[in-house]
């Protein structure tokens, strides 16, 4: 007997690729391993055609020539392409993506945070966003950034290196409670 792993639209995060400079290939194969949808902008676009890999959107500014059979073009119009992607995939009902990307905006992506699950893969960084009372295992000597402004931030299995960095005091559990909906942290990527 074979077991079989249906993968219905959707199920899956989507890929938007707005960068790949330095990104790694094994991480690119871990995302890319269940088929999602992939958005791509002309330039990566390219490149990972180059290396084997379906595109579904290409962001564009204009009229592209096809780069494979069955692309669609998403103009971004007034947007940046980010929020072009974003607010495409939010309005088709997307409840996740990851994002790959060489530039870092807070403000593109902290309005759509609590509209679709995000992780954001930056600088050797994963960067999401946590809700009040989010806790999670990680071994001790760990970095945590915040990187959205909060208040009343209380933490514990956390010690303060500035303003924007933590460590983990030891393995086990640190905790995140603040006022707010959401708040963007990075650790380092896998």
């Amino acid at each position: 007997m074979s077991s079989h792993h249906v993968v219905r639209e959707k199920q899956e995060p989507a890929l938007l690729v707005l960068g790949l400079d330095g990104f790694q290939d094994e991480l690119l194969g871990q995302l890319l391993e269940w088929s999602p949808t992939v958005i791509a902008t002309h330039e990566t676009a390219e490149k990972l055609i180059s290396m084997g890999i379906k595109i579904d959107w290409v962001i564009s500014d204009g009229d592209d020539e096809d780069l494979q059979s069955d692309v669609k073009l998403m103009s971004y119009g007034d947007d940046n392409v980010a929020d072009a992607a974003l607010k495409h995939l939010v309005s088709d009902a997307y409840p996740s993506v990851n994002i790959i990307t060489d530039e870092f905006n807070l403000g593109d992506y902290d309005r759509f945070a609590d509209k679709i699950n995000l992780v954001i893969f930056y600088d050797h960084k994963k960067i999401y966003p946590v809700t009040p009372g989010f806790s999670k295992w990680k071994t001790g000597g760990e970095t945590i950034e915040i990187l959205s402004r909060v208040k009343d931030l209380e933490f514990t299995g956390l010690e303060k290196i500035n303003d924007q960095q933590y460590k983990t005091t030891k393995d086990g559990i640190f905790s995140l409670r603040f006022d707010g909906l959401f708040l963007l942290i990075a650790e380092a990527a896998p």
